[in-house]
This record gives structure tokens, C-alpha cells and sequence, in this order.
């Protein structure tokens, strides 16, 4: 029993260095194109902050968030009424669980007034079914031409 306990205690010890901490990862795959505070850069890069919770109004704009990362964006948008020209590239090399930090932080750090209510966190499951369809970065800006129009904000 005691060595149980001593392998229980060791293993909590090191869940923080293998589970995902989202502030960490956006800082190191994000923070370079979209700024340390999810600023964006002008011209290229997008805001993220008091922007990206726009999308996590329903299930359509939160596959839309894990594409993004997952299988990159390529194509003039706007967001808060400036354009951008940049191509995000995909992150698939990301996991699951980094994936749905990072959405995670970014949302509920610099997007609260736009969440709505009932926001329930990203999961890495919902990221894993959101994965299986392969998706070009062309194939993404068009779902988000039409999601932008859906929602009404530009």
C-alpha cells in the first residue's frame, strides 16, 4: 500500500510537466504572429483578444477555432473591421490537449464579454472528432466566410 501511495504522489508530482497549460503553448506556437496578449500584428495577423469568442458562439464557429490551428487559414479576412493578409500555417503537430488549452486560454483570458453563458470548455475529444476531417487551409477561409456572414460580425 505504501508504495502505491509514494507512485500516486510522484505521478501527481509530474502532471503539470506532461498536461497541457495553454498561456505556455499559445506563448510558444501563437505569441510570435498574434502578439503576447493576442493583439495580432497589423496587416498580417489577427487580433485573437476581444475577437476569437465571436466564434465560440455555437458548434459550427468552435470547429472552425480547432481548424484554424489544426489545418491553418490561407486568405484575406477582416476582424474588427481592419484586413488581414497573412497564412496561418497548420499546427497538427499540436495535440489534442495542447489544442484545446490554448482555445481555452486564449477564450477565457481575452474573450470573457464575448463568451456566451453556457460556455462549456474546448475538450480534447471534441478536438480529436474535429481533427478527423482533413481539411485544406483554402478549405477553412471559405468555412469562415460563411460562418462570419452567419453571425454577423466583421
Amino acid at each position: 500500500m505504501r508504495k502505491l501511495v509514494t507512485l500516486l504522489i510522484a505521478l501527481l508530482a509530474l502532471a503539470p510537466l506532461v498536461l497541457a497549460d495553454g498561456a505556455a503553448d499559445y506563448g510558444k506556437f501563437c505569441a510570435s504572429c498574434h502578439g503576447a496578449t493576442g493583439q495580432g500584428t497589423p496587416g498580417v495577423f489577427p487580433p485573437l483578444a476581444d475577437w476569437a469568442g465571436h466564434f465560440a458562439q455555437n458548434d459550427e464557429g468552435r470547429a472552425y477555432l480547432v481548424h484554424v490551428i489544426v489545418f491553418g487559414l490561407q486568405g484575406q479576412i477582416s476582424a474588427q473591421g481592419k484586413t488581414y493578409n497573412g497564412f496561418m500555417p497548420p499546427f497538427a503537430q499540436l495535440s489534442n490537449d495542447q489544442v484545446a488549452a490554448i482555445l481555452n486560454y486564449l477564450l477565457t483570458e481575452w474573450n470573457k464579454d464575448l463568451l456566451p453563458k453556457d460556455f462549456r470548455p474546448l475538450t480534447a475529444d471534441e478536438v480529436a472528432k474535429l481533427r478527423a476531417k482533413a481539411l485544406t487551409p483554402a478549405d477553412v477561409f471559405k468555412a469562415r466566410q460563411a460562418l462570419v456572414e452567419s453571425l454577423g460580425i466583421k
